[in-house]
């Protein structure tokens, strides 16, 4: 099969070296010069250093040329796939997902064929407070097969080969098929799902779990107390998800408690790496740049407290974050304002 990864970051790379044994992958990335660098020296040094990329892995900073390699299929690939030409896989940050469609429609006007869609980002669009699929159904419309592929994942140990379970989540059973076919072998195990706005809320508000899990932890409240956040953050996770139209039985599987329980207490985190930053009272902005990647905790908490907001729903660990984040609270008033909620019953 044929497939194109949009984004070169860390996940996009990983994700390209786990299918370049049994299909032709075409990597893009916007900067030339570093997609240049990475075709010399066959490694991805800012992302994924010390990885090397096989040659059969090919690489381009020209979208056209991407949309074209997925384009150019053979009558007898083009009937075995499961609706028509290769897989796009759209491994950008949520906030590139929209400039990134609307290029792509560009090269659909210019007379490229689309193929299927399938993104990795997690988060809501800032502004928009949009989940990626509306971003998607928005600027390319739904006539194109367009689906989520989620779950516990960290880049660097998927580009170890190490084992790992992802959930591929939409509408189109054919596309669902498509990307079983394409993705499970070997360490990678796929899992298929229609509940897409599940497996995106999901994604999405355990980076902010992750935030507070790291100020926790940096603290040093000990074990007790971060697993009674865990708990409760997916109860905050379910809440908003089932009243955005998700299945709160999605929050039980792989894109629920799955990737909160690695986000908030894996050591590869960033979110988690964000809170930490903020319990040791770094400012936010050195704590970003220090990253070095996208934390889209820090970009989903405001969306997430607006919808909150408007669906009548109580996130207070997410208002909490939010506070330390843009409000000025630091780490141990965001503890106390927690510890200090009334007793009630527990409930989802």
């Amino acid at each position: 099969m044929k497939i194109a990864i949009l984004g070169a970051g860390a996940w996009g790379t990983a994700l390209a070296l786990g299918l370049v044994e049994r299909h032709e992958v075409l990597l893009w990335g916007r900067d030339a010069a570093a997609m240049q660098a990475i075709d010399v020296e066959r490694e991805n040094r800012r992302y994924l250093p010390g990885v090397r990329l096989p040659p059969a892995l090919q690489v381009t900073a020209s979208l056209d040329i991407a949309v074209a390699h997925l384009d150019a299929v053979d009558t007898a690939e083009a009937a075995e796939a499961a609706s028509g030409a290769g897989l796009l896989i759209i491994a950008t940050p949520v906030a590139g997902l929209r400039p990134l469609c609307q290029a792509l429609q560009q090269c659909r006007l210019g007379g490229l064929r689309l193929p299927n869609v399938v993104w990795l980002c997690k988060g809501f669009e800032e502004g928009s407070s949009l989940l990626p699929h509306q971003v998607v159904q928005a600027v390319l419309g739904k006539s194109i097969a367009a689906g989520v592929l989620s779950g516990p994942s960290f880049a660097q140990e998927v580009a170890r080969g190490l084992p790992c379970a992802l959930t591929i989540a939409c509408d189109d059973a054919p596309l669902r098929q498509q990307v079983v076919t394409a993705f499970h072998s070997g360490m990678l195990r796929i899992y298929a799902s229609d509940d897409m706005i599940g497996v995106e809320v999901g994604g999405a508000v355990k980076n902010i779990m992750a935030i507070a899990t790291g100020v926790i932890d940096g603290m040093g409240f000990g074990a007790n107390a971060r697993a009674a956040l865990i708990t409760r953050g997916l109860a905050e996770i379910t809440r908003l998800g089932v009243a955005l139209g998700g299945r709160a039985e999605t929050f039980m599987g792989l894109t629920g408690v799955g990737d909160l329980m690695l986000t908030c207490t894996g050591e590869l985190s960033r979110n988690r790496q964000v809170g930490l930053g903020l319990a040791q009272g770094k400012p936010l902005a050195r704590i970003v740049d220090e990253l070095g990647h996208v934390a889209e905790g820090v970009r989903c908490a405001r969306a997430v407290c607006a919808l909150a907001a408007a669906h009548g729903i109580d996130m207070p660990i997410t208002a909490a974050v939010a506070g330390v984040l843009f409000n000025g609270d630091s780490a141990s008033a965001m503890v106390t304002r927690l510890l200090a909620r009334d007793p009630r019953m527990e409930a989802i």
